[in-house]
């Protein structure tokens, strides 16, 4: 029952449970004085009947008022109170606190979406402090994966300065580890640049008109020319459209994010990566599905955040900075679209997304 309804019968209370109560008194003290007792109406009993009735009348307001006051105060103050020293120990970082209801009132709403609240802030802070200890652990990342080859190429430099490269084929085996290795420095450092602007929202976007289509026939082609012991398949219905609006180096940025991160983690013998197209009535949904080692349902929710990686232990096979897929996702909402994962582990991982489809 809402307060309005409780104040609007509390105050109908006030004023006909004492009626009721008085004519009941007045019958009561009636049957008592004059029939029971006997006693005169136009005698003492007379006045004595006035006067206990004028008593048992103020009595009747008292507790009526006191009692429905009490009752109603109660309904609303109690809340109120359980609100207040919610509020006080989310301030002092205490959430875990529930002010949950079962009331329909207007307090029981409030004190239901002050739970909501308090639980969003509880994610909140435990996705801050997934996102501290990724971030930590990035730091570290980086940290060895910019000194490993920093301190690779220096070994090289010195043997060359030293003469241990004393042939050309050797002299020339040493110049192309040293470009190598300055290689995979540069594209960290530019996977990090490119983060680091789409987060800002400085990355810049040229917008066009794409056939997904054709865009993808190209890139199936080029992979599969580029993949040594594996296949890349696309399917789509040609007689649907396909074409979005997007950012065409961005949206390869994507793609290439995408199937790195599958190539990545694939454990089977013959490796295959699987495009879908499907076109809707407002968008187009793309699926990039692997028969990779698939991913867990426990990291599942978690492959999109920054600095995440479903691989905590760090190698030359599945390192990496976690930050591909964070960046795949900044992208796609640039776009405005949408990206989700499914997986089965041991079976594959497919990653979809949408992009707005041009009518």
């Amino acid at each position: 029952m809402s307060i309005r309804k409780r104040l609007i019968l509390s105050n109908i209370g006030m004023v006909i449970i004492p009626v009721f109560s008085v004519l009941i008194l007045e019958i009561f003290l009636g049957y008592l004085l004059f029939i029971v007792f006997d006693g005169n109406p136009q005698g003492t009993e007379q006045n004595l009947f006035i006067s206990l009735r004028f008593i048992g009348m103020l009595i009747i307001l008292i507790v009526t008022n006191g009692l429905l006051t009490y009752f109603v105060s109660k309904s609303i103050i109690k809340p109120i109170r359980n609100l207040s020293n919610a509020s006080r120990k989310i301030s002092e970082g205490d959430l875990d606190f529930s002010v949950a209801s079962s009331k329909k009132d207007e307090l029981g709403e409030l004190s239901n979406s002050f739970e909501k609240m308090r639980l969003d802030l509880k994610e909140a802070k435990a996705a801050q402090a997934r996102y501290e200890e990724n971030r930590k652990e990035l730091i570290a990342s980086i940290s060895h994966d910019l000194k490993t080859p920093l301190t690779s190429i220096k070994g090289y430099v010195t043997g060359i300065q030293d003469g241990v490269a004393n042939t050309p084929k050797k002299l020339e085996r040493y110049m192309e580890t040293i470009y190598n290795k300055a290689n995979d420095m540069d594209g960290l450092i530019d996977e990090l640049f490119l983060y680091s602007k789409l987060d800002l929202g400085h990355a810049p976007f040229k917008f066009e008109e794409i056939d997904l289509y054709t865009f993808f026939t190209d890139f199936i082609d080029e992979s599969n020319f580029n993949m040594e012991t594996g296949t890349a398949v696309f399917s789509a219905d040609e007689d649907r459209s396909y074409t979005v609006k997007a950012d065409r180096d961005q949206l390869k940025r994507v793609i290439t994010n995408i199937t790195q991160n599958s190539l990545k983690y694939m454990d089977k013998k013959h490796k295959q990566i699987h495009v879908q197209l499907t076109s809707e009535s407002d968008r187009v949904v793309v699926k990039i599905e692997d028969n990779g080692s698939g991913i867990s349902k426990d990291d599942l929710p978690f492959i999109f955040e920054s600095f995440y990686r479903t691989d905590s232990s760090r190698n030359s096979s599945t390192g990496g900075s976690g930050l591909g897929l964070s960046i795949v996702r900044k992208i796609i909402d640039e776009h405005g679209g949408t990206i989700w994962a499914d997986s089965q582990p041991g079976e594959g991982t497919s990653i979809n997304f949408t992009l707005k489809k041009v009518t």
